[in-house]
């Protein structure tokens, strides 16, 4: 009887997906951490608090009778109409709150399930290439197929949608676009998203856009919606979040905004799968927009970002390794120096100088010859971050 359980292997979909890199960088942080102090740049996880009003928002919301009840998987009324006045103040866009906005727990959990809701086995799915990973992972997972858009410097890291293969057009199920962009942190004009409007009409394919940084942008740039751009709501759809813009990444709240019709199957997906955002959270949120709209253009979160950009940027030039200064995000795309493949640089970076920064390849094939850093650390640590990588000599080329 009984007898011994064979071990059985896991879904094959896992092998594509690409958290090995991000798992190896963690034990060998480990390694290094033992024997100095090591400075951590690779992953975006804002390091601020949310602001007071914030949190006493969350905390008065929590006492209410009723607040550990299950939520409604699309968000509250409430939650649904501060959005719409928030994209109506911020980008002049009107949205139906009953159709056209649905609460998510984080755009990265909208954009994984987005994509069992519209993609099958055989279906393409356009990507960016560098991307953040739950592009081609979300495809993957659904067992479709991830066709990259390369991004290139020469081209201001925008996908060249010409040359995209018609055969491939005609079989892609929908588009996904990023701008603010991560990890490259390129920005985008309402002309190319004109352009992409053009491409998705003209080949029956839906885009869905990433506006995770619309508030995370320096030097007086506002980035545009997608939903601004002419049509953009005939085929298209628009990911907002919470994590970055007001410091509440682990709250796990964000929404999806645009066309009815494409949010309908991601809310039948969701609808399966949870139960929707924790009523003080949504709370929270709302408070948050409103906190927002209130104050105008005073964005602190931007604020404390442009000056982290403006430190570590100066820093690294005086010690010889001369960035582009980013426009957005809370990143800086850097390309290394000669003789190094990313990987062998993010790593030897590490171990030579403590710095923990993401290989540019660990986000796709055109990520190579770039690292990742990311601006989550104070002014003072990023001084000292520069200091290291000069004094480690690994900018003067491969030893």
């Amino acid at each position: 009887m009984g007898g011994t359980l064979t071990m059985r292997t896991p879904s094959r979909r896992l092998e594509q997906l690409s958290s090995a890199i991000f798992s190896e960088l963690a034990e060998r942080k480990k390694s290094v951490a033992t024997g100095r102090s090591v400075i951590d740049l690779s992953i975006g996880s804002p390091d601020q608090p949310p602001a007071p009003e914030l949190v006493e928002a969350l905390a008065e919301a929590i006492r209410e009778p009723g607040a550990f009840g299950y939520p409604m998987s699309d968000g509250t009324e409430e939650f649904r109409q501060e959005v719409a006045r928030w994209y109506q103040y911020r980008f002049g866009v009107e949205l139906d709150p009953r159709s056209e906005i649905h609460s998510l727990m984080g755009s990265q959990d909208g954009l994984a399930h987005f994509a069992l809701a519209w993609s099958d086995p055989g279906d393409i799915v356009l990507v960016p290439d560098p991307g953040y990973p739950i592009y081609a992972g979300s495809v993957h997972l659904a067992g479709a197929e991830p066709y990259p858009m390369p991004l290139r410097a020469e081209n201001a890291f925008l996908p060249d949608l010409n040359a995209i293969p018609e055969e491939v057009a005609k079989r892609a199920r929908f588009m996904i676009l990023n701008y603010p962009n991560n990890p490259v942190s390129a920005v985008a004009t309402l002309s190319f998203f004109e352009e992409a409007v053009a491409f998705a009409k003209r080949h029956d394919v839906i885009v869905v856009h990433d506006l995770a940084y619309s508030e995370m942008a320096f030097d007086g740039y506002r980035p545009p919606s997608f939903l601004q751009a002419d049509g953009a709501k005939d085929i298209g759809i628009e990911f907002n979040s919470f994590s970055k813009s007001f410091n509440m990444a682990g709250c796990r709240i964000a929404y999806v905004v645009g066309n009815a019709e494409i949010i309908k199957p991601l809310a039948v997906v969701k609808s399966n799968v949870d139960y929707g955002v924790f009523l003080p959270v949504q709370k929270m949120a709302v408070a948050a927009l409103r906190r927002d709209r209130e104050a105008g253009e005073d964005n602190t979160v931007a604020s404390i970002y442009q000056e982290r950009r403006d430190v570590l940027i100066k820093a690294l030039r005086e010690a010889g390794w001369v960035i582009e200064p980013p426009k957005a995000t809370m990143f800086v795309w850097a390309k290394i120096p000669s003789g190094w493949n990313s990987r062998e640089f993010a790593f030897a970076l590490l171990e030579e100088a403590g710095v923990v920064v993401v290989p540019g390849s660990a986000f796709g094939e055109q990520g190579e010859g770039y690292v990742r850093i990311a601006l989550v650390q104070p002014p003072d640590l990023l001084r000292e971050a520069a200091k290291r990588i000069a004094k480690s000599g690994l900018l003067n080329g491969r030893r």
